[in-house]
């Protein structure tokens, strides 16, 4: 499957670039998130680097037969209505699990987000584990692995830390991308 998706990345034009060798328990944090096709070029990108990585996606998404299709893929449903220790959970699967990798777009949704998300980083931060600060730039058809960032506690000042990775990066439909109120 490596070779294949190798392949079709090559196909379609985009790269990989950046950090490929980091640790094997991590919270990817992978923005822009402006369309479905992210979620497959992120599958394709990964299954070309022979990872595999889980991610977070709403529970709407897991009916039948899609279901199957997102267990096969490491989808990991969330009920957005329940206010449930997800946080909790994660870390429970980092702390189970030999390798854990968890992508997360930090936005929440495809829709423009003023606000992130913090939850990507409170699990990374109460699981112990890095942040893989990953960036889909279509303009450039580049999925670049920047950097590996370890949270300090002050998630104001790493939130605005992560979010400067981002700066001038162009989503599938970048009018849908915004970091708050500073972009």
């Amino acid at each position: 499957m490596k070779k294949i998706s190798s392949f079709i990345l090559r196909k379609i034009g985009w790269k990989i670039e950046g950090i490929t060798d980091f640790p094997d328990k991590c919270v990817i944090c992978v923005a822009p998130h402006t369309s479905n096709w992210d979620l497959f070029l992120g599958k394709l990108v990964y299954s070309a680097m022979g990872r595999k990585a889980c991610f977070l996606i709403k529970k709407s998404w897991f009916f039948f037969p899609m279901n199957i299709i997102f267990n096969a893929l490491g989808g990991i449903p969330v009920d957005r209505n329940r206010k449930t220790a997800l946080t909790d959970q994660m870390v429970e699967q980092f702390a189970n699990r030999n390798c854990f990798q968890l992508a997360i777009t930090p936005e929440g949704t495809r829709k423009k987000n003023s606000e992130w998300k913090k939850g990507f980083y409170y699990i990374a931060l109460a699981a112990n584990v890095p942040i893989v600060i990953v960036i889909l730039d279509y303009g450039k058809k580049t999925v670049d692995f920047r950097a590996v960032f370890a949270p300090t506690g002050d998630a104001d000042a790493d939130i605005a830390h992560i979010q400067a990775y981002y700066k001038d990066v162009e989503g599938k439909h970048p009018e849908k991308f915004t970091m708050g109120d500073n972009n």
